[in-house]
């Protein structure tokens, strides 16, 4: 087995208890690594999974939209891990509005959820990683940031603030060792997309070059390796797309089976 150079250390994950975030956490187990899941309601079957690695879990419910919840999110993690090394700002929140009803309440949830949570939670850890002298930060995106999506106006406008931030982050650490990278997925069914069936998926899908959706575990050796010191030790402010070729956009001129026959030999 590949040795990543993860065993003992300790990571914090935010939306950790579901979805994207529960893979990401779960393969950090697997690889020996103490993990502290956070959200408003961290499942305490996570918990279970994770420590049924052999390492420790720590359950911090946390609303992210309030700074004073993520200050003490972090001063909790790192007494009750005993340290961080790793941290991975997963934590998102939609609100379905169109352009002409945007409301106050969810545009600013949007933006202190998807954005302002990971600045607060990024300026807490980094003062840590900087007097440690090592740690890895990994902000998962959204291809949005690429694809425009309906009603969709804070959750993009917040996600492609990350981006932006992301780079300022590695620029600013890079000098004291401390790595900083992105982890973009396309569609993968959580319980936020749930909703999306039938045509409606259909649809989606005919815009994936692969034809299918992700699967939560294929985002996961993509998040070990950007973790990794010891493999990605010179990649940061890098940003990794995991979507079935979704941000290539290619226009509908031909279909599959035709494309399939022109290329046959």
């Amino acid at each position: 087995m590949l040795d990543l150079g993860l065993k003992g250390k300790k990571a914090l994950v935010t939306g950790g208890g579901t979805g994207i975030g529960r893979a990401i956490a779960v393969a950090l187990a697997k690889e020996g690594v103490d993990v502290a899941i956070a959200s408003r309601n961290p499942d305490p079957e996570a918990i279970k999974e994770i420590e049924s690695h052999g390492v420790r879990g720590l359950r911090l419910v946390t609303d992210v939209s309030k700074e004073d919840q993520v200050v003490k999110m972090v001063k909790d993690a790192i007494e009750g891990l005993g340290g961080l090394d790793l941290y991975i700002n997963n934590s998102a929140a939609h609100w379905d509005e169109p352009v002409t009803k945007i409301t106050s309440d969810g545009w600013i949830n949007s933006i202190h959820t998807n954005l302002s949570a990971c600045v607060w939670a990024c300026r807490d850890i980094s003062r840590h990683f900087i007097d440690q002298g090592q740690g890895s930060i990994l902000i998962v995106g959204s291809v949005t940031t690429s694809n425009p999506l309906y009603k969709e106006t804070g959750y993009r406008v917040s996600k492609t603030g990350l981006v932006a931030y992301m780079g300022v982050l590695a620029i600013e650490l890079a000098p004291f060792g401390i790595r900083v990278n992105m982890l973009t997925p396309g569609f993968f069914p959580t319980a936020v997309s749930a909703h999306l069936g039938g045509d409606l998926l259909k649809k989606v899908l005919e815009g994936i070059p692969l034809r299918r959706t992700g699967r939560t575990e294929e985002l996961a050796w993509p998040a070990m390796l950007l973790l990794s010191d010891k493999l990605s030790g010179f990649t940061t402010g890098a940003e990794w797309t995991v979507d079935g070729g979704q941000v290539l956009r290619p226009l509908p001129f031909y279909t599959d089976d035709e494309v399939i026959q022109m290329n046959r030999p």
